[in-house]
């Protein structure tokens, strides 16, 4: 199994702020800045966040030029040029689903996910509560893929796969930075959250995108956003679900985006992924990385 090292003094008083914020309005505040076509404040906006983050390589994008689009969204999802994330030959070869750093691997034990080092969450809760969903994927593999800022924030298929279901499911916004992974206790299980099933040649597959503080809205292909707004006190939300039309979508397709950073959970079902030894946490990977290849399904 990979895991993170455990929190540090510096890391619990830095996860302690996010106690304090109004999260939920900061986050809401985000998103409007984010969405405005000012010519002034867009501008501003997009040259900052470069300054800030100089290891952004516009030329890997499709439109290099930060200042030809219409919002700070719109840039911070911009899309790749073709042929920047080339995919395996072998048709067999799991890939990563973004750009980002790999969190945490390993076989999900008695129903639950390791965060980090003496730190598990509970799988049944990841899901929305929902214990025909869990029980899919009790001893199956799980990863997580953290996407800092400066990544590229579109989502796209580890294999082919149809999709099944969808659930939204109301949270905490978080950080989901690696100090808040080793101080926030079931830190992936307690943030806002969408969670989509797919059907793949080896059985089930869940791919959980997880919302977090400042992220200015999750997105799917086939619904559009999903969140925010962030209007609601988390317990007062229920757990919506959606009837979507079964979809199959290839691997190294587009299936959603994020709109600022967060992270991403891959679950698999028993023995339908082989995984290498050379997985580690703190591993850098782009998007269509090998992270696997298939197994033979439950």
């Amino acid at each position: 199994m990979s895991e993170r090292t455990p929190a540090s003094h510096a890391d619990r008083l830095f996860a302690a702020l996010f106690w304090l914020l109004p999260t939920r309005l900061i986050s809401r505040g985000t998103h409007t800045l984010a969405g405005a076509r000012a010519g002034w404040l867009r501008r501003a906006l997009i040259a900052g966040f470069l300054r800030l983050y100089p290891a952004i390589d516009m030329t890997e994008a499709e439109e290099p030029d930060p200042q030809a689009y219409p919002s700070f969204n719109a840039f911070f999802t911009r899309a790749l040029a073709p042929g920047q994330r080339p995919l395996p030959s072998d048709p067999e070869t799991v890939v990563s689903p973004v750009d980002g750093t790999l969190g945490a691997c390993g076989e999900a034990h008695r129903g639950t996910i390791c965060q980090t080092k003496g730190m598990t969450y509970d799988l049944q809760t990841l899901m929305g509560g929902d214990e025909g969903w869990a029980a899919a994927f009790l001893g199956g593999r799980y990863a997580t893929f953290y996407l800092a800022p400066h990544d590229y924030h579109r989502v796209h298929m580890p294999l082919d796969g149809c999709v099944r279901d969808m659930r939204y499911v109301p949270g905490r916004l978080f950080g989901v930075n690696p100090r808040c992974v080793r101080a926030i206790p079931r830190l992936f299980s307690r943030n806002e959250r969408l969670v989509t099933l797919f059907d793949t040649a080896v059985g089930p597959m869940a791919l959980i995108m997880v919302g977090a503080f400042i992220v200015g809205g999750i997105e799917t292909r086939w619904a559009g956003t999903i969140c925010p707004p962030h209007r609601r006190a988390p317990h007062r939300q229920p757990v919506a679900e959606r009837d979507i039309d079964a979809a199959y979508h290839a691997r190294g397709e587009e299936m959603g985006r994020f709109a600022i950073g967060s992270s991403v959970i891959l679950l698999f079902g028993p023995g339908a992924l082989e995984w290498p030894d050379t997985l580690a946490a703190g591993r850098p990977l782009r998007l269509g990385a090998p992270i696997g290849r298939l197994g033979t399904g439950a």
